[in-house]
């Protein structure tokens, strides 16, 4: 597939909890609505099986970072996480510095649990905050309130968490520029290591799909977007991704792994795996429900038939993640993760640099302001569709 033998890049491991306690009507995420008790002990006990099947992907590959998900994951006990770390610890090769992130929601949070999870060995706590306006959590579907959602962030201080990320959107239902900004002069009040800032989008197989609500229209988006990014700033926090935004060294080291191409093995029900050796790279999936999950996990079988990711794909994907970044990239480190001479790509970088779309400066390839503006037509130029040239390998540029 690829024109030379591939090296492994970091590794990284997901876990996905897919319960929640009601599905908000944006999320196209795999969340299920928990219409009776919590079965953690039978999916910590599928998780653990998993992660059995996937011990030969650890030999010899230290874990960069591990990532609980969902779903909401703090709907499990402190005593659960600290089970499935200790069997991870188990397995995997875990520095003590290693990122341990868990996804957390005001509506499920309890005091005492932030403690907990710390105790565990979580050391990154991610909210889902949203908004603080009472208004706009109800337009969402949220089942937490303001007055919850701060509470929750006062409680995970307090408990002792210094890398926390708080989760805002934007471009809600009738919001104009004074009530984002609101939202983050709140959020910024609290001084996190870690923001992120999503702009509402309708996407497919959602309720809101179906039932849309009136959302700002694209100017009112734009001035939106630009004070709130202005303000970030102004505070002292780096735009490293185009949702992301840390104080210095605090960016979120798993998905930096995932943006710059790095593996990962997933775990639980629907999680993606993508895992490179010198010969290929692959991708597979888990059984995507719950219920079919743990029984498959049962009987020793969780994983769908891996794939092995074409070049012309591979470098679509690349070329998806490591343009999200605002640092760009070398070329080399294309070729790295990819086995695919960057020549490859030569007519879409031009395409993409007539546009206006892309740069390069000192050698980093990278979106142009106006290519950061508009990412998806910068990304679609790399479609597998279009003509890729198959000049012999050469070295990069």
């Amino acid at each position: 597939m690829n024109s030379k033998k591939l090296r492994p890049p970091p590794l990284s491991l997901y876990v996905h909890l897919p319960w929640c306690e009601s599905k908000c009507p944006y999320c196209d995420f795999n969340a299920h609505p928990l219409r009776q008790r919590l079965p953690e002990d039978d999916y910590l006990d599928a998780l653990l099986a998993d992660l059995r099947q996937e011990k030969g992907v650890f030999q010899d590959r230290p874990v960069y970072s591990v990532f609980i998900g969902g779903g909401t994951p703090s709907l499990f006990s402190p005593a659960a996480v600290h089970r499935l770390l200790d069997a991870i610890r188990e397995i995997a090769d875990c520095a003590q510095q290693t990122e341990i992130t868990l996804e957390a929601n005001p509506g499920s949070a309890e005091i005492g649990r932030f403690a907990g999870y710390l105790e565990a060995g979580v050391n990154r706590l991610s909210l889902g905050i949203q908004s603080f306006s009472d208004k706009k959590l109800r337009s969402l579907g949220r089942i937490h309130d303001a007055i919850q959602a701060r509470h929750a962030i006062s409680a995970a201080q307090n408990a002792g968490f210094t890398n926390l990320n708080i989760d805002l959107m934007f471009g809600l239902p009738d919001q104009n520029e004074k009530g984002a900004l609101n939202d983050l002069t709140i959020a910024l009040g609290y001084a996190p290591s870690h923001l992120s800032l999503y702009q509402l989008t309708i996407e497919p197989n959602t309720y809101f799909a179906i039932n849309p609500p009136a959302l700002p229209d694209e100017e009112t988006d734009w001035r939106i977007r630009n004070a709130l990014y202005d303000s970030v700033k102004t505070a002292g926090y780096h735009r490293y991704e185009v949702s992301a935004f840390s104080k210095p060294g605090a960016q979120c080291s798993h998905n930096l792994s995932v943006w710059r191409f790095g593996d990962y093995v997933g775990l639980g029900a629907g999680a993606h795996s993508k895992i490179t050796t010198p010969q290929e790279i692959t991708r597979y999936a888990k059984e995507k429900h719950p219920n079919r999950y743990m029984e498959k996990a049962r009987s020793n079988f969780v994983l769908t038939d891996p794939r092995t990711i074409s070049s012309e794909d591979l470098c679509f994907e690349f070329m998806l993640n490591a343009l999200r970044l605002s640092e760009g990239f070398l070329p080399s480190e294309f070729t790295e993760r990819t086995g695919v001479p960057w020549s490859v790509l030569t007519k879409p970088l031009n395409d993409a640099r007539q546009r206006g779309l892309l740069e390069t400066d000192g050698g980093l390839v990278r979106a142009t302001k106006l290519g950061y503006r508009f990412l998806d037509d910068l990304v679609e130029l790399f479609l597998p569709k279009v003509e890729l040239h198959t000049s012999p390998p050469t070295e990069t540029s």
